[in-house]
């Protein structure tokens, strides 16, 4: 599709219909309330959660009907879960303005963009516009209750296309700068690129939590041990054990290779480690890892005491291979 600028050319986000009050969905409203001053917010959800979330946020109205939540938004914000968004998109491109970008926050891509792809069918300049998104960002706590304005702050968020092309559409432009607005960065990524990376950074890490987190049970005893003696950093190591299935069920089911293929590799450095326990070359993997512990910034530069210690452990290495 070729972008005329002049056919959005007038476009603002006044109006934002959040579809999915959860923990993102709710998240992003209440920046996006913050950084656009006077736009006003609807959410679309089920009557249990509308009702946790006029607690929350009264000035918000609320619909338990899609077609007439979106019906009159500049920005349509879909932040629910991936099978759900998927069935959501015929009706809400039967019924959202044709001056309306339409945006989700589903952890995998490439399904979601394919049936948006068939819901949007015909896109012209003169119709609404979909534009796939994930907020690199999520607590393992879910619903309104826990969402913050501020969750966005300083993370990735992943949108789905080529920056050059998408800049021309006025509506794009607007949404990257309010993403911009609220602290967030947005990173362009195909599809199957964002769900093959997200598979080893997010996905698989997540399963892993859940498998650990299963030997902790199956190992613990009647009078509670092992697991009566766990420190932080089994608390640290499961923490996303604690997210919901109902979150992660649609996430396995439509990235499954790109999953599979990632616990494949986990699978096999499991194997490595066993092998070499009693290896020097285990301090080459601890070595590595911390190099990528530090990449991501959890680890500060090494002082002079730990130099000396790391040049102590390769004199115990040469020493042993002697």
């Amino acid at each position: 599709m070729v972008n005329d600028p002049v056919a959005h050319e007038k476009y603002e986000i006044r109006r934002i219909a959040i579809v999915g009050a959860g923990l993102i969905g709710a998240s992003f409203g209440m920046a996006a309330e913050k950084a656009r001053h006077g736009a006003s917010i609807v959410a679309y959800d089920k009557p249990e959660v509308l009702r946790k979330l006029r607690s929350l946020e009264p000035s918000w109205k609320t619909s338990e009907d899609l077609s007439s939540a979106v019906r009159e938004a500049d920005l349509v914000y879909i932040a629910l879960p991936v099978g759900p968004t998927i069935q959501a998109l015929p009706e809400i491109a039967g019924n959202c303005s044709a001056n309306a970008l339409v945006t989700d926050a589903g952890s995998t891509k490439a399904q979601i963009c394919e049936a948006a792809n068939r819901s949007f069918a015909g896109q012209s300049d003169r119709r609404p516009r979909f534009l796939g998104g994930h907020p690199i960002a999520g607590k393992e706590l879910s619903g309104a209750e826990h969402a913050d304005a501020g969750i966005l702050r300083g993370s990735k968020y992943a949108l789905i296309g080529n920056a050059s092309e998408q800049d021309r559409d006025p509506r794009v432009v607007h949404f990257v700068e309010l993403l911009r607005g609220i602290g967030a960065e947005p990173v362009w990524i195909d599809a199957d690129t964002h769900d093959w990376a997200m598979a080893v950074v997010s996905q698989m890490p997540q399963l892993v939590s859940i498998a650990l987190a299963r030997v902790i049970a199956d190992e613990t005893d009647e009078t509670g041990l092992p697991a009566s003696l766990a420190g932080n950093g089994l608390r640290d190591m499961l923490r996303i054990a604690g997210s919901r299935y109902e979150m992660w069920r649609d996430i396995c089911l439509t990235n499954a290779d790109n999953l599979s293929r990632s616990l494949d590799r986990t699978a096999q450095a499991i194997d490595f480690l066993r092998a070499h326990l009693k290896s020097w070359e285990l301090a080459e993997e601890f070595r590595a890892a911390n190099d990528v512990y530090k990449s991501l910034g959890g680890m500060r530069e090494p002082s002079g005491a730990d130099t000396i210690g790391a040049r102590r452990d390769d004199e115990l290495k040469a020493a042993g291979n002697g």
